[in-house]
């Protein structure tokens, strides 16, 4: 994030690539690196297999922004053999029963299963596959909640800045309410309308774009079906769906937001760093169905489901277990969760961290900024989702990072990952994407990604959480097949051996706002996992 280290240490870097010297060796490196083709785009739309596997394709041979995964199999792993290398994933939770995940699954063997004994006394009581430090919660308070709801924890500005916040809640609430009230009723009109004109209320899709009628209500009518049915679902499911939103407005305008305690069920302290006795060894949570978990599963997926199985899709990384951490809610993290989850991971091995989550205050950053030079001192690489505001965070907080000041680094472990769309072009950055020419590092795919959710399903989701975790897969393969590089040398490698696209994009999906891609990040680069392992391959020797 520091662009004068940043700078400094590619030029270490470059000089380590070439040995002793010789400009015969920088030629070579030099002509291996994949670089950006200019003013190439792909044609045509992408087919459904292209666009299940697109993070992994080729920008030169497939004319897609993806990080060249397949090739660097092809033509630089396939004769080698890698060490295994743990990855903590720090989320909702995972499905660890997943056909595509489970028989990579983190086992902890110095713990005996269903004992009710704490076998390798590290303060955590049967932990076979990670820790579930949320215990029974699935959701939780937003972080401004929790500052104007407790005030002491933190000082006046930043209380200020919380209640101006949810000043600005409750007017967009209120507006929002309005709007999504209209439409339920709009709904509800055009349902009737549609039943009386057919005749029957299990009208289908089909007969609603058939209908050619003057009547200008049943016109409107149609419109309005058509525009539910655009939304993937019928005028129930589309009710349901506006109820709740209509409750979570409801919950802001009438403060009820502010007023729930849904910690109380865990029973620790939330403000005590040294109360560690929580939680619980469900890593798929408490919820039958496994419908919290989904946002977890995914990331899993994206690192570690296995290639080439035809379950699904493939993930970035082999030879790998998935250590899960469960500390991320619906709400806000808590920072004595991240910060014991980030220590827990740690200390059972991982090597790598992904962490695809954020929020705008943090009452207890020190905690987390301890726990992440902790992971700097035990040589782990912490990889985190940039965020999905279309901010730019060097101006915008975006916690947890390793910059108080949005300007020098206290450690050298963590790397903040911005999110590409799959259109090479002017539209290449995510419109949700957050931006920082200090504080974001390197983009990464993350628009329409594909990967394992719970029950054996896959989808494709989107976010800089989604990003995170191709970077991770990333960096678990140089870990995997260059065990001797650190943690520190594993980040710069994923920043200085990037693509560099050389052109203007569309910021935020604003069409006005058009920047130079170099702009956004420090490196001004989109992570490659050919180039890195070239690099990787170098640096090793």
């Amino acid at each position: 994030m520091n662009t004068f280290k940043s700078s400094l240490l590619s030029a270490v870097a470059l000089s380590l690539l070439v040995g002793c010297g010789t400009s015969k060796t920088t030629t070579n490196i030099s002509s291996l690196m994949i670089q950006a083709p200019v003013n190439v785009q792909k044609k045509a739309a992408l087919k459904e297999a292209e666009l299940n596997r697109w993070s992994h394709l080729d920008i030169i041979k497939d004319t897609i922004p993806g990080m060249s995964v397949d090739k660097a199999y092809a033509e630089l792993l396939k004769d080698k053999k890698g060490k295994k290398v743990i990855v903590g994933i720090v989320d909702s939770g995972v499905d660890i029963e997943h056909e595509d995940l489970k028989s990579v699954v983190w086992t902890n063997k110095k713990e005996i299963p269903g004992n009710g004994i704490d076998d390798d006394k590290n303060g955590y009581i049967d932990d076979i596959h990670g820790w579930n430090f949320l215990g029974d919660i699935t959701k939780e308070n937003l972080e401004y909640e929790r500052i104007i709801a407790h005030k002491n924890l933190v000082d006046e500005a930043t209380y200020l800045e919380a209640k101006a916040l949810n000043d600005k809640k409750i007017m967009s609430s209120t507006n929002g309410k309005k709007q999504l009230e209209t439409m339920s009723s709009d709904a509800t009109k055009a349902d009737e309308v549609l039943t009386k004109h057919f005749g029957k209320t299990g009208y289908s899709i089909e007969e609603v774009n058939a209908i050619d009628a003057k009547d200008e209500e049943i016109s409107k009518s149609k419109m309005m079906m058509q525009r539910i049915n655009s939304f993937g679902m019928t005028v129930p499911e589309f009710k349901i769906a506006l109820q709740k939103e209509l409750d979570g407005y409801n919950s802001v305008i009438n403060g009820d937001n502010l007023k729930t305690n849904y910690r109380k069920v865990v029973g620790d302290n939330p403000d005590d760093i040294t109360d560690t006795k929580y939680g619980n060894n469900q890593v798929m949570g408490p919820d039958p169905k496994k419908e919290n978990i989904l946002h977890g599963t995914h990331v899993a997926g994206i690192v570690a489901q296995i290639r080439n199985n035809g379950l699904g899709g493939d993930g970035v990384a082999t030879n790998v277990e998935i250590l899960t951490v469960r500390a991320v809610p619906d709400g806000d993290e808590y920072d004595k969760d991240i910060a014991l989850g980030i220590r827990y991971a740690v200390d059972n091995g991982a090597k790598v961290i992904n962490g695809s989550f954020g929020k705008a205050f943090s009452p207890h950053k020190q905690w987390v900024y301890d726990a992440i030079k902790y992971a700097e001192k035990k040589d782990v690489l912490i990889v985190h989702a940039a965020g999905n505001d279309a901010k730019d965070i060097d101006l915008a907080n975006n916690f947890p990072n390793d910059s108080d000041d949005k300007k020098t680094e206290f450690a050298d472990n963590l790397i903040t990952i911005g999110a590409l769309n799959y259109e090479y072009g002017n539209k290449v950055v995510a419109r949700f994407s957050n931006i920082g020419k200090l504080n974001v590092d390197v983009f990464a795919p993350g628009v329409k990604i594909y990967a394992s959710t719970p029950n054996n399903t896959y989808k494709l989701l989107q976010g800089t959480s989604m990003a995170s975790p191709n970077v991770a897969g990333v960096a678990a393969l140089i870990r995997s097949y260059y065990p001797k590089l650190s943690a520190k040398q594993v980040k710069h490698i994923l920043m200085d051996s990037g693509v560099a696209l050389p052109f203007d994009v569309i910021v935020g999906g604003k069409a006005a706002d058009v920047r130079p891609f170099t702009n956004l990040s420090a490196t001004g680069k989109m992570v490659n996992a050919y180039n890195a392992l070239l690099m990787a391959e170098k640096m090793s020797k």
